[in-house]
């Protein structure tokens, strides 16, 4: 027999991308609901917290993203990382928390969509 051990972040749905009923589309609007609630949280703490609270929460909604498969999230947040990271003032992180839902929002969520948020971002940390 083997052992699955499955993991989640505080916060997260122990139902995280099952639904009783075989809903997979259900299941995935669950889980996108619960990064921008993610998101909303971070955003409306921004202006309080350290950037490296602001980057402990992008990292946990980063490997939520990754374990369900939200390939543009996962881009995105790594950005959002890199801007907190080398910011040393206040970063307008609003900005960057509406890129992120916007790619949560994405039904989009291959390497082609993802390349396509990256370069998004890669505009918005060039200014």
């Amino acid at each position: 027999m083997i052992a699955t051990i499955i993991t989640r972040e505080a916060g997260e749905s122990p139902d995280r991308g099952r639904d009783p009923d075989g809903d997979h589309h259900r299941a995935g609007t669950e889980i996108r609901i619960q990064l921008c609630a993610r998101i909303a949280a971070l955003d409306v703490s921004a202006p309080y917290a350290r950037a490296t609270d602001l980057i402990d929460g992008v990292e946990a909604i980063r490997r939520i993203a990754h374990r369900h498969g939200l390939t543009s999230v996962v881009t995105v947040t790594h950005f959002i990382d890199r801007a907190l990271m080398q910011e040393r003032n206040e970063l307008p992180v609003h900005g960057w928390f509406a890129i992120l839902n916007d790619a949560i929002a994405s039904e989009r969520q291959d390497w082609q969509s993802a390349n396509a948020f990256a370069e998004a971002c890669s505009a918005r940390l060039a200014s």
